[in-house]
């Protein structure tokens, strides 16, 4: 016998009202599950966002500069001597930079020619104008005591080992200039054992010579104010070298965005 059609509906209204009951419920709970999840996956790239801000601002704090001392300690002694470099690793520095000249005979000794003409008393004194001899019995008088001018193979002998860095600071004077010098001073670095050792110099040209005759030795150049010009002289100029050194007071904030290089401060 077939139902009255009105009773059909009055129990399909009910069916129809519970089914959309939980549709309801369940959209308000993927929304309530949206709403939840979208703070932690906003943070997430926010902080992600912040910290490669932070890695491009500090990320030099993973990997700090060296604290470089420029002859050794040349406060509490005279430049480039084995005193200044004693007092500088007992302070416990990271680098130690060697000014490198070149006598009249050949020998390679750790001496400035400004420090020359403080010793001497003559303002126009070159280290090739003297003798190797010559310059081993110059006396120099610190407050720290008398000290002797050391050949590079004493002052490697004494702080390579001690060090993390050590820079040779090449410098290119008379007779020779730079003729034979690449090959001079590779030759004692190679002597030495100096795996540490970098390279660096005013003359490209030098810094040419040194790139061709190695490739095992990290070499620099340094990027200065051309005394001929006034101009300085390009930062990304020489291929095959490890490193530019930039006196301090040309560093700016162009010059740090270039190619997005590091700098080494002098």
């Amino acid at each position: 016998m077939k139902q009255p059609v009105g009773r059909r509906r009055s129990h399909g209204t009910p069916l129809f009202r519970f089914s959309s009951f939980y549709t309801r419920l369940r959209f308000i709970l993927i929304l309530l599950a949206f709403v939840a999840l979208l703070p932690p996956v906003f943070f997430h790239f926010k902080l992600r966002r912040l910290h490669q801000t932070k890695l491009r601002k500090c990320g030099w704090l993973n990997n700090p500069p060296l604290v470089c001392a420029h002859g050794g300690d040349s406060t509490n002694a005279f430049p480039n001597t084995m005193s200044a470099y004693s007092i500088a690793l007992h302070s416990q520095v990271d680098c130690i930079e060697i000014d490198v000249s070149r006598s009249s005979d050949g020998v390679l000794f750790a001496l400035h020619d400004r420090d020359l003409q403080r010793i001497s008393g003559n303002s126009t004194s070159k280290v090739g104008h003297f003798r190797s001899n010559e310059l081993k019995e110059l006396d120099v008088y610190h407050q720290s005591g008398n000290s002797k001018i050391p050949t590079i193979e004493d002052a490697l002998k004494l702080i390579s080992a001690s060090v993390r860095q050590v820079i040779l600071d090449a410098k290119v004077g008379p007779p020779s200039y730079e003729k034979g010098l690449a090959n001079d001073i590779l030759s004692t670095v190679e002597k030495m054992q100096c795996k540490n050792c970098l390279i660096w110099a005013k003359s490209d040209s030098l810094v040419r010579d040194i790139i061709k005759l190695s490739s095992d030795v990290a070499v620099g150049y340094v990027v200065m104010v051309d005394p001929h010009t006034g101009a300085r002289t390009n930062l990304l100029r020489m291929k095959g070298s490890k490193v530019a050194g930039v006196y301090h007071q040309l560093i700016d904030e162009r010059m740090e965005r270039e190619e997005g290089i590091c700098l080494d401060g002098r």
